[in-house]
């Protein structure tokens, strides 16, 4: 059988996948140096100190707030925060890692086990982890096209890293791009990082390897590296998945190796093999003491913790809100602490318009830049009440919305302005729908509704609608006619 697509796969192998996921922590400074640790957009090599560049004789210094949000992150997980920790180095040579050695944990990290809750169309399950531990990075090597030479910067060497290691629990593409995308979340909402994916601040490695059904012992395996998207998380695994079977369908056997991902051709590339395990010799690092961490600490951080996602997700069950919705707030934790606060402040269904109001917005880079967050919570409520009231539409209330949140003025005065308040008064709109049921041109919608074409109601409130300027109330409208009628 000639395999092409993953469904043929998963007829014939199990697919086993686990994730390490190297989180950038967002400090100020790095792990062991005071340089800047925002290196984004930086010309190369100046966030750089002597300890990034490897002098001889200077030693590195433990940033504790990055200790900090490790514990943080051990939280969010779920996970054993041991009261010991040590660094190791682990050697190898590379022209981006001026020490000789990369300082990092291996026998004794600073988290161990814990669990990420994932959910796809399948239901829900939970990833178990086996460990996360502290190190540097490495710099950063560019190879000029035509050239013989690579350019070395180093803005990114001794960037503080979590690594957190996945166990092999996931069995499909999409279940990795479910893991990826809730590691996210817990991360970013428990202020551990950034998020900047596009600069690197959290990397997914995807190890991945076939077994045929049922069977206990795992295939071999490969590694496809630095993969910074859940969508390329998702399609990297498909594409490794359908290449493997390919290859043990043709009865060769898989090379254990590294491999690299091309966005645009959608494949995944050789790197560098891995049949030997590398012996990177590791042992203490002389320079820095063990790590230890008390029980006040944890419980300082413990009580000090953002709201993480399943939390927010928990309040926000009140609302009732679409699951595009909740996915949109989800994604990002100032929006989903703004729309919390508002439900806090302003009850359940303001703060359900808002999230309505704030997701509609189509994704463009004129409404990215628009900040919900900078208009004070009364103008909702003011918005909410119109739309309520009916004194404006739905459409309406859309629009101002967002020429609120740019003009960052009250909306009914914008209301009053564009024209947008309709009439609610019933005497009023009760002339106008007389006059629309004399008038000759709306006999044949009347003799249409007699005879139970009750669509033909839509005529008589477009023509209302039309003699009122687009002022009246459409329901109040339509309300009257039947009356009438």
């Amino acid at each position: 059988m000639i395999i092409t697509t993953l469904k043929q796969v998963q007829e014939t192998y199990d697919i086993v996948i686990g994730i390490e996921c190297h989180v950038q922590l967002a400090t100020k400074t790095k792990l062991f140096s005071p340089a800047d640790n925002d290196a984004r957009d930086a010309e190369p090599n100046t966030k750089v100190n002597q300890i990034d560049f490897g002098f001889p004789g200077v030693l590195p210094v433990l940033n504790e707030r990055a200790v900090e949000l490790a514990i943080r992150a051990g939280i969010a997980l779920q996970a054993e925060i041991p009261r010991l920790s040590r660094f190791e180095r682990k050697h190898y040579f590379y022209p981006d890692l001026p020490f000789g050695y990369q300082i990092t944990q291996l026998a004794e990290p600073v988290i161990v086990g814990g669990s990420v809750d994932i959910k796809t169309e399948s239901g829900s399950r939970t990833i178990r982890l086996h460990h996360a531990h502290m190190e540097m990075d490495a710099g950063k090597l560019t190879h000029p096209a035509g050239r013989d030479y690579s350019l070395v910067d180093l803005n990114r060497a001794g960037t503080p890293l979590i690594e957190i290691v996945s166990e092999a629990d996931m069995s499909s593409p999409l279940e990795a791009k479910a893991y990826a995308t809730a590691l996210y979340q817990l991360m970013t909402f428990a202020g551990v990082t950034h998020g900047d994916l596009y600069h690197g601040n959290m990397r997914f490695d995807v190890n991945l390897s076939l077994k045929e059904k049922g069977a206990k012992e795992f295939g071999i395996r490969t590694e496809t590296k630095n993969l910074n998207s859940f969508r390329s998380v998702e399609r990297a695994a498909e594409f490794e998945a359908i290449r493997q079977a390919q290859i043990l369908e043709k009865g060769e056997k898989i090379t254990q190796e590294t491999r690299g991902w091309n966005e645009d051709k959608g494949a995944t590339f050789s790197q560098r093999s891995k049949e030997n395990a590398h012996d990177y010799r590791y042992f203490p690092d002389a320079d820095l003491p063990p790590v230890i961490i008390e029980e006040a600490q944890i419980r300082h951080v413990r009580e000090t913790m953002p709201l993480l996602p399943s939390q927010f997700e928990g309040d926000f069950k009140e609302l009732n809100l679409q699951e595009s919705v909740l996915n949109r707030l989800l994604a990002d934790s100032r929006y989903a602490q703004f729309i919390y606060d508002i439900h806090r402040d302003q009850g359940t269904d303001v703060a359900a318009r808002v999230a309505a109001w704030w997701t509609a917005l189509p994704r463009s880079a004129e409404n990215d830049t628009l900040d919900v967050r900078s208009i004070p919570q009364n103008y909702y409520v003011e918005l909410h009440e119109l739309g309520r009231s009916g004194a404006i539409s739905a459409n309406s209330s859309e629009l101002l919305f967002k020429e609120m949140i740019r003009a960052g003025r009250s909306p009914k005065q914008l209301a009053e302005e564009r024209g947008l308040l309709q009439s609610n008064d019933e005497g009023e709109i009760e002339a106008i729908v007389d006059a629309v049921l004399a008038d000759p041109a709306s006999e044949k919608a009347l003799t249409d509704i007699r005879g139970g074409n009750d669509k033909a109601i839509g005529y008589l409130v477009g023509q209302a609608m039309k003699q009122s300027k687009g002022k009246a109330n459409p329901a109040m409208l339509q309300q009257i006619i039947r009356k009438k009628l």
